[in-house]
């Protein structure tokens, strides 16, 4: 399996220059003069060409991405035309926001869809099962009917406007909490290791409305994946095999579930990297200051060096997904791993 992945290394280091230069370019068509847009409009003609020429946009496209990559590799990302900060401290900044707000997803989905999935096919015939298989039937149409950005509205309007039960979009922390000191980034987390509850709670409540949102609309395509599987493979030979020989119900949905276990993290890793775009609607909607709502800001002002530091972090997440995917694939199925 080691080997496996190293030799899939030089194949992601190549298709994550070709998607940095790719994107490099593009990012360079955006209207607009960075150096005009830095100086302001009423700046010399003269100072406008000395910036443009520091900044190498006088230089070919190639010039430029090789300049930009040569410092890529010592973490510069390159500083903002807007406000002059280094890109890289602005993601340390912004990026625990985003990769509290996936992970908190990714175990709400977990948490809620496996039960469900489970529950609703292995006990069926059993009220909670009737029940969860009538609700399974009308959330796969809500799911499919409202975009991520609606239902966040929608919640907003009913949770925090109507009903006062949870906070409105005013960021990750309310305005009197005091932001614990930080270990990890993750709000959560730092309140928990600093013993303060009250901030650790206004933390979690502030990140409810957004997890339930990306939960609720990227969690279906999991969720119609596993129950579909859990379906075919209850209703299978063997698992009909293994009830007539008198194996407890217990090792039949074991054995149902890990079979339906590979399809499913497939599609939950096609899902995890749809997340990130999610995040960037939800991210602007809640005001969590994000790296999604970093990226939305810098497209709007066309700050070249953010929005390629994005891009190339979209595009890094996205092959460790899909290389953790693959792993994982590997070492629940005796079969990939003998093909490899």
């Amino acid at each position: 399996m080691f080997r496996s992945i190293l030799r899939r290394l030089p194949v992601l280091l190549l298709q994550l220059v070709a998607i940095s230069f790719l994107t490099f370019s593009i990012v360079r068509m955006l209207p607009g003069d960075p150096a005009r847009m830095q100086l302001g409009p009423l700046a010399p003609e003269e100072t406008v060409e000395k910036l443009r020429s520091e900044l190498m946009l006088d230089r070919s496209i190639f010039e430029q991405y090789f300049a930009y990559l040569k410092k890529a590799f010592t973490g510069d990302l390159g500083a903002s035309y807007v406000n002059g900060t280094q890109v890289s401290d602005d993601i340390a900044a912004k990026l625990p926001a985003t990769v509290e707000l996936l992970l908190c997803t990714l175990l709400s989905i977990a948490l809620v869809f496996i039960p469900w999935s489970v529950v609703s096919v292995a006990y069926d015939y059993r009220l909670p099962g009737r029940v969860l298989n009538a609700a399974s039937r009308v959330y796969g149409f809500l799911a499919g009917a409202l975009p991520d950005f609606f239902l966040a509205l929608i919640l907003i309007f009913i949770f925090f406007y109507l009903l006062g039960w949870l906070p409105g979009p005013e960021g990750r922390l309310g305005i009197l909490d005091i932001e614990p000191p930080k270990v990890t980034g993750l709000l959560i987390v730092d309140s928990l290791i600093a013993g303060d509850m009250e901030v650790a709670g206004s933390a979690f409540s502030h990140l409810l409305l957004p997890v339930v949102t990306l939960t609720f609309v990227y969690g279906a395509p999991i969720f119609k994946m596993l129950l579909s599987s859990m379906d075919r493979n209850w209703h299978s030979d063997q698992v009909q095999f293994a009830r007539l020989l008198g194996i407890g119900r217990a090792s039949q949905v074991f054995f149902a579930f890990k079979v339906s276990a590979g399809p499913t993290i497939v599609m939950a890793g096609v899902v995890a990297s749809y997340l990130l775009g999610g995040a960037v609607l939800i991210e602007s909607i809640f005001n969590l200051n994000g790296l999604g709502q970093y990226a939305v800001q810098s497209v709007i002002s066309a700050d070249y060096a953010p929005i390629q530091a994005f891009v190339l972090i979209a595009v890094v997440y996205v092959m460790l997904v899909y290389l953790i995917v693959d792993t994982v694939i590997a070492l629940i199925d005796p079969r990939v791993r003998a093909s490899r």
